[in-house]
């Protein structure tokens, strides 16, 4: 069976700054009391301090776009970049209101 390559490098590195990113909101919301994280193996990790947290959640988040990144040539990859930028791009819009509700723009 013959897989085309896609060049998936643009959509894997916004994937892992989106991953960067939220983990840094993630922190911050947290630190400053505005919000909790939901899941509870992160806020187990954040309960133990930043740094583990922070090194988890990149480190987990470098080891899998460079495993979609070495299998990009196929299908199942590329439905993973995907899924996983809709999935990040709701975390960020979760990140933007949860900072609107902050600043009591929503009553």
């Amino acid at each position: 069976m013959h897989t085309r390559r896609i060049d998936l490098a643009r959509p894997i590195l916004i994937l892992f700054v989106l991953n960067a990113v939220d983990a840094l909101l993630t922190i911050f919301w947290v630190e400053t009391g505005i919000a909790g994280e939901a899941n509870h193996l992160m806020d187990a990790l954040l309960g133990a301090g930043v740094l583990p947290f922070l090194m988890l959640k990149v480190g987990w988040g470098l080891l899998t776009c460079v495993l979609l990144l070495y299998g990009s040539n196929f299908r199942v990859a590329r439905y993973g970049v995907w899924v996983g930028l809709v999935a990040y791009s709701f975390a960020m819009g979760a990140h933007l209101f949860t900072g609107l509700a902050a600043y009591g723009l929503f009553l």
